[in-house]
């Protein structure tokens, strides 16, 4: 199945005198934050990894060394492909800073680092579970791309233990396909409708009558019900 694709946009934030000089010189250059992202978008096209590497920050690098950068772009091609695809000629007008809002609610920071812009967002972080939101994105995504493994991370652990992969593929891909593919839409279009949070659950509601319900398990959520 073919990614979903939504309405990208560039929103390029002011933070500062500094910044807006800087956006004003930067706009039009081949280094700044959409030359960055365009040769970032190129390197991940052409699995050049080593490339895209040293378009991450010098904060970034410090925390994450090159051979595992590589090693987890390969181990993910399928949503590095995803994630290029998205970025591909998507632009904003320069201010200053840098920040790409693309896909559901997804994010792409850059930062500034001796007169040339850099990406300082996590580009590993495909399936984030530290928020209610970014384990919505995530499962979503993982719908998309068809990861029923994947899928299997969000489910509480008083579910999981009688799932499995072809059960959660028979889940979204069986007789009630129809049905699920217009929940998932419903939920991609209502995706930043807040979120509220009680301790160690959370929920969200969203369309007409539906709310979505999380829990925390072991320090990241879960999604309990879709359609509650």
């Amino acid at each position: 199945m073919s990614y979903n694709h939504r309405q990208m946009r560039a929103r390029w934030l002011v933070m500062g005198l500094w910044g807006l000089l800087l956006g004003a010189t930067a706009c039009g250059g081949k280094n700044g934050p959409n030359g960055t992202l365009d040769s970032y978008g190129r390197a991940l096209e052409n699995k050049d990894y080593g490339t895209a590497y040293d378009l991450m920050s010098s904060t970034y690098r410090g925390k994450v060394s090159r051979e595992d950068y590589v090693r987890m772009m390969r181990d993910n091609s399928r949503e590095v492909s995803e994630t290029a695809e998205r970025l591909r000629g998507k632009k904003g007008s320069l201010e200053v800073s840098a920040e790409l809002a693309y896909g559901l609610g997804d994010r792409m920071l850059l930062v500034q680092e001796d007169g040339e812009w850099k990406i300082a967002t996590n580009p590993l972080a495909f399936y984030d579970q530290s928020t209610p939101r970014g384990a919505l994105r995530g499962f979503l995504r993982a719908y998309r791309l068809e990861r029923w493994d994947v899928m299997l991370r969000f489910v509480p652990a008083a579910y999981r233990e009688k799932m499995d992969v072809d059960k959660m593929k028979a889940q979204f891909m069986g007789a009630s396909r129809e049905a699920m593919e217009t929940l998932i839409n419903t939920l991609e279009a209502n995706i930043e409708e807040p979120i509220v949070e009680r301790g160690n659950d959370a929920r969200m509601n969203y369309g007409d009558h539906f709310t979505v319900t999380f829990v925390k398990e072991d320090g990241q959520w879960m999604l309990k019900d879709l359609d509650n």
